[in-house]
């Protein structure tokens, strides 16, 4: 079965680390992380996401131009917003933006 790849988009590398380790522990997703823009923006390119994962401290600078970049690269990318609340939040977000695909 064919893992649900998810880019975690954040600037705190402590929070993001946690995201991904928490996205890891579901057999089903493979977390990856970015702190930059650009970072973000290269492995979205070169990866084939399906879910991007915006957490807080991104400023509305950055928000618009990652939203743009990603869009404009695949037009059909999940984008969703995610500022915190552990796991049990972070899996429900995921899997309400997950079961919108299918």
């Amino acid at each position: 079965m064919e893992k649900t790849e998810i880019l975690v988009v954040g600037r705190n590398p402590e929070i993001v680390q946690t995201v991904v380790r928490l996205i890891n522990n579901n057999p089903s997703w493979n977390g990856s992380s970015a702190l930059t823009d650009a970072d973000a923006i290269s492995l979205f390119q070169n990866r084939p996401f399906t879910l991007v994962l915006l957490g807080g401290g991104i400023e509305p600078e950055s928000d618009s131009l990652l939203r743009e970049a990603f869009t404009s690269h695949n037009p059909n990318i999940t984008i969703i917003q995610h500022y915190g609340g552990g796991s049990g939040l972070l899996a429900t977000e995921i899997n309400m933006a997950l079961s919108g695909l299918q």
